[in-house]
């Protein structure tokens, strides 16, 4: 499919053309291609950027996914990616990706332009165990709690359906502690309209 506002490198114009533009103002980056500057950026765009770099057996996970869902604003410098079928891949991948050996289960993600991205509770989910690993993600977390509020209590879903998970315990806990925290201001919302 192609995108009327994206520009990859060398599809027609040249990198050195295309960062001349950027330089110029004409032009912004945007994951693995340009954009117009005045052209909205929307999550679609963002994950069509990285169609060349995602292969379509892998998904976009964790900070990556948090990225194109428009959580986190700067794209990250290596893009997070598991694999989504019980068969290994045997090609070599990108070493601008950070590779996820385990497989997803089915139902987690969804195609966003072009290419498998978790669904916006499974990346807080997935952020979330994350933080517990000792991985650095609790940014992203907070980024996506304040996008969207209400995913706390709809990770806290994912995590509870999920089967056994590294961390799972830990990360429910701080996702209840958080559900919690929004629910009494959205009733306090709700009594004082």
């Amino acid at each position: 499919m192609s995108w009327p506002f994206l520009y990859f490198a060398d599809d027609p114009l040249s990198r050195a053309e295309l960062t001349g533009a950027r330089l110029d103002g004409d032009l912004v980056e945007v994951g693995e291609a340009y954009m117009p500057a005045d052209a909205v950026e929307t999550r679609e765009l963002r994950a069509a950027s990285l169609r060349r770099l995602i292969p379509p057996f892998l998904t976009v996970v964790r900070a990556s996914a948090a990225w194109v869902h428009g959580a986190v604003m700067d794209a990250p410098t290596r893009h997070a990616v598991q694999r989504r079928s019980a068969v290994r891949p045997h090609q070599l991948l990108d070493a601008r990706l950070v590779y996820h050996d385990h497989p997803l289960p089915p139902g987690v993600d969804e195609r966003v332009g072009g290419i498998w991205v978790t669904t916006p509770a499974q990346t807080l989910a997935d952020l979330a165990r994350a933080q517990h690993s000792g991985e650095v993600s609790g940014a992203h977390v907070d980024a996506l709690l304040r996008w969207r509020p209400e995913l706390a209590a709809e990770a806290v879903a994912v995590l509870e359906r999920a089967g056994a998970v590294h961390f799972k315990r830990a990360a429910l806990a701080m996702l209840r502690e958080r559900a919690d925290a929004v629910t009494p201001a959205a009733s306090e919302t709700v009594r004082t309209t």
